[in-house]
Order: structure tokens, then C-alpha cells, then sequence
């Protein structure tokens, strides 16, 4: 996550405006002219360009009619909802830290997006839906020269027709709607008008319906994690268990080895698809959820718990508070009974990390004669889980909840098998 302080501009009592961040200052020189201040509330400065006539003309780009910053997954539901019900014609730019999209309006429907973000762009869409494999997709990049459209290329070497690649680029426009309702921390800008030249094809597809099948989604996605935490998770048959005439095809693409992710290219139904059914074959017990197979053993194992305590004792530390959450784990290593012999060696260090091959070899006395894969991975996501816990404890609920996200994908993967 970048530094909020890299974005920081200082206003001196002059009016001129210093910019302090690097990333403020990359963003200033990009937008080199002249502007007007417009009026704007105290604790909010609104400029746009003009040139030296100081008048909004045509050339000057488009006329802002909504922004706004995003502070919570699910905010944007309202805004979309508001473009589908008023028929506006324009462009709504989602932008957070990393990425920018664009989803285009007009008369109620979407007609098209855009997206910088790699894993939602159309090549990647067609990989994840098991239209093409990763060598297809490596010869079309290459094809690409010259700036030719990746499906352009995909349809002169035969792989796929016309009519599938408009499907899956309206599948495309799901996918980054999606997204862009899943930003929890950014801003947003609806542009009145767009160039007709942006949009690669053009669909019309309700942006209510869209909505409600994306809200839908969001839900759903956050009541699967309860037992599938990531796509990066593996399903794995229930020893003794048949397959359902419903989700035939998913439960014969369960190989014990491939992630959901995988499953979903084999199967073609994509990553929500494939989790939905996943779910339901966990419920009826024909199938089981193991954690991401990580490779590189036990000892990236314990790179990964080291991550996420890494960023807990960074975040403590910036408050003075590293001393008392490194208390604390000591503490529940005391008074958590085994944790002594695995940790016997291991540190932590005063970053919070800890000792591989100590840990290693300790998780072996720790299981007696049990996986100590298995027992390692429990007790570093039981470890880390904890420290997670002191940490929201000395700074507070809402510290708690943004460092929950930040080692979110972590825990997932220390995370035992059931």
C-alpha cells in the first residue's frame, strides 16, 4: 500500500502550493498549465484546466458533474445507481493507488470500460475463463507489435471467432464494473460525454441490471469466504464421495491439485462460477477446501507469517507502540503452552520476525510424529492471528480493520486445513 505521505502538498500562506510527496510531485508536473480555483468547501481545493482565458471551453476537457472520494467497498453502488436511473451520457473514472477504469454511460445502459489493472484486461479475461491457455496468450502478446488489439491478433491466427471475443468483451465490462464497485479507497469523477473512439466495442447492457448482479456477487463472495477464503485455495474430493449431476463438470475438474482459479479455466465458468458451486459441493460434503500449496516448503511458510508481522510491528512502531505488541506475544507464547518449544531460537526479531530454520526444525518436535507441515502452518496462522488481535488492541478498532486487510491474503494461506 503507498505511503499517504508521498501524495502530501503543502499550501504556504502565499497561496502557492509545494508539493512534499514524490508521487504529488509526479502528479503536479503531469498536469502542467494553468487552472482555475474554483470555489470549493475549506478543507477541499477543486482546480480545473482552462488556459490563460480562464473560461471552461470544449478543448479544456470534460465538465465534472460528480466526485468524490471512496472509503468503503460498496460505496459506488449508489453512484451507479444514480447514472442508470438519470440516463446520463459520460465517463465514471475510478481511480486508487494503483489503478484507473472507466466505465462509460449512456441512456441507463453501460456501453463499454476500461481498465489498467493486468488481471482485467481482455487477455486475461479470456485466460481466467479458460478461452485461451497461457501459450496462446504469450504468441498473442507477442503479435502485438505495432499496437494491434490483442483480439485483433487473437482472431487472424484462428483461436477464436468474432462472436466470441465480442462475448467475452462484454464479459470484460462485467468484470471491471465489479471492480470498480469493490474500491475501497480512491476517488471518483463522472465526465459529462465521452469519445465514441475509446470504446473498443460497444455494448448496451442495463446498468441496473448490472448493478443488482454485481451487488449480488459481492455478497455472495463475502459469505463463500467464510469457508473458501481465497481462489487460490484447492478443493479436494471427500474420500468415499460421488459427483452431483448439477455441478458435474466442477467436480470432475477437483483433481486434489488445482486452485479454484484453476478449476474455473478448466472449466471454463471463471472464478465466481466455479466458487459458487465449489461451496455447494463443500456443504454436501463431496468436497473439502485445502490451503494454496506454497511452494518453496516450510520455510515459505514462515516468510509469509514473517510478512504479515512485519507490517503489524510497522504499524505499532509508528505509534511507539512496537515494544508493547512484541509484550504481548511473548506473553501469549508463555501462556499458550507449546509455542515456548517452537519459538525456542526463533527470535522474534525486533521487527517481529521470526527464525526460519529454527522454526522448522522446532515444528518437528512440536508434532510428534504429525505432519510438521501441517502443525507449523496452524500454529503461524494461530500466531499471527493473535498478533493481529494486540494490534487492533493498542491502536484501535479502525487500525485493526485496515491492517486485517493488509495481511488478509496471508492469513488465507497460513490458514490449516479444516
Amino acid at each position: 500500500m503507498r505511503d499517504p505521505r508521498a501524495e502530501l502538498v503543502r499550501i504556504d500562506s502565499h497561496g502557492e502550493a509545494h508539493a512534499i510527496g514524490n508521487v504529488a510531485s509526479q502528479r503536479l508536473r503531469a498536469r502542467e498549465g494553468i487552472y482555475r480555483v474554483l470555489p470549493a468547501p475549506d478543507h477541499i481545493v477543486f482546480m480545473r484546466y482552462t488556459g490563460e482565458d480562464g473560461r471552461r471551453d470544449a478543448q479544456d476537457g470534460a465538465v465534472v458533474r460528480l466526485a468524490g472520494e471512496v472509503t468503503a467497498s460498496g460505496m459506488l453502488c449508489d453512484i451507479v445507481a444514480l447514472l442508470g436511473q438519470t440516463g446520463w451520457r459520460g465517463e465514471l473514472v475510478v481511480l486508487d493507488s494503483e489503478h484507473a477504469r472507466s466505465v462509460f454511460f449512456d441512456q441507463g445502459n453501460v456501453v463499454g470500460a476500461t481498465t489498467n489493472a493486468a488481471d482485467e484486461r481482455i487477455g486475461s479475461v479470456l485466460y481466467k475463463f479458460g478461452a485461451i491457455d497461457t501459450s496462446q496468450r504469450d504468441r498473442v502478446l507477442e503479435g502485438q507489435a505495432g499496437g494491434r488489439r490483442f483480439g485483433e491478433v487473437l482472431i487472424e491466427l484462428g483461436w477464436l471467432s468474432k462472436e466470441q471475443l465480442f462475448m467475452f468483451m462484454a464479459r470484460q465490462v462485467e468484470e471491471i464494473l465489479f471492480s470498480v464497485l469493490g474500491v475501497s479507497d480512491g476517488t471518483y469523477f463522472f465526465l459529462e460525454g465521452f469519445d465514441e473512439a475509446r470504446i473498443a466495442v460497444r455494448h448496451a447492457v442495463s446498468a441496473s441490471a448490472l448493478l443488482m448482479d454485481s451487488v449480488t456477487r459481492m455478497d455472495e463472495v463475502r459469505f463463500f469466504r467464510q469457508k473458501i477464503p481465497s481462489a487460490e485455495h484447492v478443493p479436494v474430493r471427500v474420500e468415499g464421495s460421488t459427483g452431483s449431476s448439477e455441478f458435474s463438470r466442477v467436480y470432475e475438474a477437483v483433481d486434489g491439485k488445482r486452485s479454484i482459479e484453476e478449476v474455473g479455466r478448466v472449466t471454463g465458468l471463471g472464478e465466481f462460477e466455479t466458487t459458487k458451486q465449489v461451496y455447494a459441493l463443500v456443504q454436501s460434503h463431496r468436497v473439502a477446501i485445502h490451503p494454496p500449496a506454497i511452494d518453496g516448503g516450510p520455510a515459505a511458510i514462515v516468510a509469509t507469517a514473517n510478512g504479515a508481522l512485519a507490517v503489524l510491528h510497522e504499524a505499532a512502531a509508528k505509534v511507539g507502540k512496537a515494544a508493547e505488541l512484541s509484550s504481548s506475544l511473548a506473553a501469549f507464547a508463555v501462556g499458550a503452552g507449546v509455542y515456548d518449544i517452537l519459538l525456542r531460537g526463533a527470535g522474534p526479531s525486533a521487527s517481529g520476525e521470526l527464525d526460519a530454520e529454527a522454526l522448522v526444525a522446532n515444528s518437528v518436535l512440536v508434532a510428534a510424529g504429525a505432519d510438521p507441515v501441517q502443525v507449523l502452518r496452524q500454529m503461524l496462522h494461530e500466531y499471527v492471528s493473535f498478533a493481529l488481535f494486540s494490534a487492533g488492541a493498542i491502536l484501535g478498532s479502525g487500525a485493526e480493520s485496515e491492517l486485517g486487510k493488509q495481511v488478509a491474503s496471508m492469513l488465507s494461506v497460513l490458514r490449516p486445513v479444516a
